[in-house]
């Protein structure tokens, strides 16, 4: 009670702070989950002369979500503050997806293209727009323009591979991934090879390369979750659990594996053993109810 007392305090103290400063209203900001809120303790912080291209760029992305024009105006404010910052554009993109404002969104992704062409962010974040509007070629083509111009990232290799295996370019998608060995690690590249292989069908093989992942680097916890939802897929329920219950011994902060484990045991008709992963679930995340409901339906 007393480290949670002083915790409080601290977070409080901003509050009584002389508030001329912008990093003192994105502090207050940060703590404050309503929308409304924040936007009467960032707009001012357009009109503040102290504040920064950055500080007004991080106050567009807290009012992004729960007010988007609020959101613009800063952004725009940060623009013209230093207009050679493409990450003020990136932002000023996102805002502008958010409220399907097209024309503003091709903008500022020219805009962001001719400050920084070879910047791979630019791409990926096209790519990020096209699959939550199920484009998957659109994503794809975005993300290899991404990895022409970044071809050295372990995460934007790792994506690569992953769209190319979505839209069954299967060897190409092993070869991409096979050339991440040095950064990633032969045990992780494993991993991203059984998935290739699950896509294709292919569950026996993608079976043993999450074995051989798991054998390779005994923590490796998405080894072990992947493995466990291929030996479900193949009918091996206790396999499936064991797995399961490895993964999420080795992180007990995802909630995934135990997620996997209620499901699949509601699947096998275990109705007991469901109980009891859904109250550890309920246990260890008091704070996602909502999530644990949604994951692990009751019994």
């Amino acid at each position: 009670m007393i480290v949670l007392g002083v915790a409080f305090v601290i977070h409080l103290i901003p509050l009584f702070l002389p508030r001329n400063m912008p990093e003192q209203e994105l502090s207050i900001a940060r703590l404050t989950p309503d929308a409304a809120q924040r936007v009467k303790v960032l707009k001012p912080l357009k009109e503040n002369a102290k504040a920064t291209a950055a500080d007004l760029r991080e106050a567009a992305e807290l009012l992004r979500e729960g007010a988007p024009l609020d959101a613009y105006e800063l952004a725009k404010e940060a623009e013209k503050k230093d207009p050679s910052q493409v990450e003020t554009q990136l932002v000023l993109a996102r805002i502008c997806h958010g409220q399907r404002m097209n024309r503003c969104e091709e903008e500022s992704f020219a805009r962001a293209e001719k400050l920084a062409p070879g910047d791979p962010r630019v791409d990926l974040l096209k790519a990020d727009f096209e699959e939550r509007n199920g484009n998957l070629e659109g994503a794809l083509a975005a993300v290899e323009k991404a990895y022409a111009k970044a071809g050295g990232s372990v995460g934007v290799g790792v994506r690569y591979g992953r769209l190319l295996s979505e839209a069954g370019r299967w060897d190409e998608a092993l070869q991409i991934l096979k050339g991440l060995e040095g950064e990633l690690g032969r045990p992780q590249v494993l991993v991203e090879e059984g998935l290739v292989r699950v896509k294709q069908g292919r569950m026996e093989e993608a079976r043993e390369l999450f074995g051989e992942a798991v054998e390779a680097d005994p923590k490796l916890v998405m080894g072990y979750f992947h493995l466990g939802m291929t030996a479900f897929q193949m009918g091996d329920v206790e396999g499936a659990e064991e797995a399961l219950r490895e993964a999420d011994r080795l992180d007990m902060s995802d909630m995934r594996p135990l997620s996997a484990l209620c499901e699949i045991q509601r699947q096998a008709g275990k109705t007991d053993a469901q109980r009891v992963t859904r109250m550890d679930l309920e246990r260890r995340f008091p704070e996602r109810m909502a999530a644990v409901r949604k994951a692990c339906r009751a019994p």
